[in-house]
This record gives C-alpha cells, sequence and structure tokens, in this order.
C-alpha cells in the first residue's frame, strides 16, 4: 500500500526543488534520481549507487556487486597490461 504523502516545495529560478527528508529517507534516495514524464505529470525515482551491495547484477553473478566486479576487471587488465610490457603476450 502506497502512503499518499502530499507536500508542497519551492523551485528556485534554477529549477532545484527539495525532497522533503522523510520521504528521502523512506525511499532511500541518495546523490542521483531519475526524472521522468508521465501521464500524471513528473515522477521522480531514486537511482541505486554502484557501490551499494544491492546491485542488479549481484543475483546474476552469484552474490557479487557491481563494485565488485568492475574492481576485479581492473585487476586482471591491469596484470594483463604489466605482463605486455615485460614482453610477455
Amino acid at each position: 500500500m502506497v502512503d499518499n504523502t502530499t507536500k508542497v516545495v519551492s523551485v528556485t529560478k534554477k529549477g532545484q526543488a527539495t525532497i522533503p527528508q522523510e520521504l528521502r529517507r523512506k525511499y532511500k534516495v541518495g546523490d542521483k534520481v531519475l526524472v521522468m514524464e508521465t501521464n500524471e505529470g513528473i515522477l521522480l525515482k531514486p537511482l541505486p549507487r554502484p557501490e551499494d551491495e544491492y546491485g542488479s547484477l549481484r543475483d546474476l553473478f552469484g552474490g557479487v556487486t557491481a563494485r565488485e566486479l568492475l574492481d576485479e576487471a581492473r585487476a586482471h587488465e591491469g596484470a594483463k597490461e604489466r605482463l605486455r610490457e615485460r614482453g610477455g603476450k
């Protein structure tokens, strides 16, 4: 069930609005949101951060987060580069 909380917020000349703290906490809004135009108006959806442990790739890759996959790929590429620099293949 959705709690239909309605708040009025001001919008600055730059188009900035502050999302009320209780809603930021409830929906775990970090520093990025997705802004979508819908038939009813503007919809803001929180975006997960790559370092969050509930990354969308976690289930696909045996419990490994997107950040861990990225770190592993970078380490692997670094090792390959060092090998090439030493004359290996």
